[in-house]
């Protein structure tokens, strides 16, 4: 009883709810499309201003983690992908010295072969 009671009430307000809903919208839309020239445009311009405070925001706060993050990995506190950081500066440094080594022995490759060819021109 008490259940059917209250589930009455509720309905009732409900539907009182819907009705102001409807009464509002009704009266309302005249004046959204006559100043829909204006409001439209402003809706616009607060929108893309948001985004730009939300996105500068956000950039910010990239740029703070970003510094935080390369002063815990120098001061040796080893933060979240600094393993790979290493393997990669470690990779990066043994690939420089292989191609080192490839060009120092392609230019004596290329040494011996011009003293080759000038002894054979010279003889």
């Amino acid at each position: 009883m008490t259940a059917g009671t209250i589930g009455a009430a509720l309905l009732v307000l409900s539907g009182l709810t819907l009705t102001g809903t409807v009464i509002a919208l009704v009266v309302a839309t005249p004046v959204l499309v006559l100043s829909s020239p204006i409001l439209v445009p402003a809706a616009i311009v607060v929108f893309l201003v948001t985004s730009g405070f939300f996105f500068s925001s956000g950039c910010g706060l990239a740029a703070i983690m970003v510094s935080l993050w390369i002063y815990n990995y120098v001061t040796g506190k080893h933060p979240p992908g600094a393993d790979k950081l290493d393997y990669a500066r470690g990779r990066i440094a043994e690939t420089a010295k292989d191609m080192k080594d490839r060009a120092k022995e392609c230019g004596q490759n290329v040494q011996q072969k011009v003293q080759e060819s000038s002894h054979t021109q010279t003889s």
